[in-house]
């Protein structure tokens, strides 16, 4: 039976997931959300120009649960454009993101609900499996809360698990960068906001791909710069600073 929601009552969470060429997990990704113990959700999917199945697999889902949304953008853009048009889009009065081949566990919209009611900005440990959802690394657990400098020098906050109060805080825009768009929406609110608050038990599921972007440190070195001079408009010494910080909390964060 298809799940209906008014579409004029506002949602109490908005989740934002950026799809592209994702029909290998997209579903599995969706059910997800729709086993939440917290119900009352939209979710925003914005698929950036995909070539394969994923968008017809995202409609013929979103015709049996209308809490989900799908728009479509007409050229591939990046994960930055897509995450920011659905928070354009987003109603609730929190704000989440997961992306097309991650997972959450039951409970993380009620547990991220409940500790945003105590602090606007709240993220989750989580699990590192691979694609085939096998393990991979240990678990990831986040620190109990970070700064603003803390995320400079390792970005602890995940687009899996942040979790933001946007009644309190605001809606706020990802930097149209290629790389670290995320972290640089974490640190606009960590500018005026003292912490992040960490929730220490896993609450999702990292799925390591192996073509994953994010595991190249070498490659991302350079972004990592430019992202510290041109982005956050940091000094050449304290670039370097933080560069060589990130260089090594990323390699112990993928040791094991």
């Amino acid at each position: 039976m298809a799940i209906k929601k008014p579409i004029d009552v506002r949602p109490l969470v908005s989740i934002v997931t950026p799809s592209y060429n994702s029909e290998k997990y997209i579903a599995e990704t969706i059910a997800s959300v729709q086993q939440q113990t917290v119900t009352d959700w939209e979710l925003l999917i914005v698929d950036d120009a995909s070539s394969d199945t994923t968008v017809a697999e995202i409609k013929r889902l979103q015709a049996e649960d209308s809490r989900i949304k799908c728009f479509s953008l007409q050229e591939n853009k990046g994960p930055a454009h897509a995450r920011n048009l659905g928070i354009q889009k987003a109603r609730g009065k929190y704000l989440t993101f997961l992306d097309a081949d991650d997972l959450w566990f039951p409970e993380f919209l009620e547990r991220s609900s409940t500790e945003a009611k105590k602090h606007p900005f709240v993220f989750a440990s989580y699990k590192r499996l691979d694609e085939n959802l096998e393990p991979y690394l240990s678990d990831f657990i986040v620190p109990e809360k970070v700064s603003y400098t803390d995320i400079l020098k390792s970005n602890s906050i995940s687009c899996l698990t942040a979790f933001l109060n946007i009644e309190v805080l605001g809606k706020k825009y990802m930097p149209l960068i290629k790389k670290r768009q995320d972290m640089g929406l974490w640190l606009q609110y960590l500018k005026k906001n003292d912490y992040a608050y960490g929730i220490q038990e896993p609450l999702a599921i990292y799925r390591i791909r192996r073509n994953s972007l994010s595991r190249n440190k070498t490659g991302l070195i350079k972004y990592q710069w430019q992202f510290y001079r041109e982005v956050e408009q940091l000094s050449v010494f304290a670039s370097a600073y933080y560069l060589t910080c990130w260089a090594y909390k990323g390699f112990v964060k993928y040791r094991n």
